[in-house]
C-alpha cells in the first residue's frame, strides 16, 4: 500500500473514533456515536465550530 493510501486511510479511522468519542462524551448514546462516527471529520469539524 502506498504512503499516500495509509495516510488517508489512517486520517479517516482517526476522524471516525474522535467523533465518536465526541459523540458519547456529549449524548450519552451508542446509535448516536454510531451515527457521528459515519459522519467521522464533518462532525468533529461541527462540534469544534459550535462549541
Amino acid at each position: 500500500m502506498s504512503f499516500q493510501a495509509e495516510t488517508i486511510r489512517t486520517g479517516i479511522t482517526f476522524g471516525t473514533a474522535l467523533a465518536m468519542v465526541i459523540s458519547w462524551s456529549v449524548n450519552k448514546s451508542v446509535l448516536w456515536a454510531i451515527f457521528h462516527g459515519f459522519l467521522s471529520w464533518i462532525y468533529v469539524i461541527y462540534y469544534v465550530i459550535v462549541h
